[in-house]
């Protein structure tokens, strides 16, 4: 079993930066993906970002496409989230989570394991 916590959230000023880290534990993969995905309040969650472990691709949804940068550091089982100019509408409780599929990873169902999430809130 993975075990998946998030750091990095709070609250920032539009405009400005955070990076968010998630650390792996447990039964991590040496292949496969992790990504992340967002909730807003009265909003489904959504996906963010997703990065493959093996070859390092990155996959980014259209709202966050050259703000925000997904990295993994697969010796120490880590993915940040680098988000930068950051809008009111990317308040939401940010989710980390970890697979072993390289496909579909914009879907919620190709994860297996998820963290608690963290809060990040833009003011404007």
């Amino acid at each position: 079993q993975v075990q998946l916590v998030e750091s990095g959230g709070g609250l920032v000023q539009a405009g400005g930066s955070l990076r968010l880290s998630c650390a792996g534990s447990g039964r991590t993969s040496s292949s496969g993906a992790m990504g992340w995905f967002r909730q807003a309040p009265g909003k489904d969650r959504e996906f963010v970002a997703a990065v493959t472990k093996t070859y390092g691709s990155t996959y980014y949804a259209d709202s966050v496409k050259g703000r925000f940068i997904i990295s993994r550091d697969n010796a120490k089982n880590t993915v940040h989230l680098q988000m930068n100019s950051l809008k009111p509408e990317d308040t939401a409780v940010y989710y980390c989570a970890a697979g072993t599929r390289t496909f579909g990873l914009r879907l919620q169902g190709s994860y297996d394991a998820w963290g608690q999430g963290t809060q990040v809130t833009v003011s404007s």
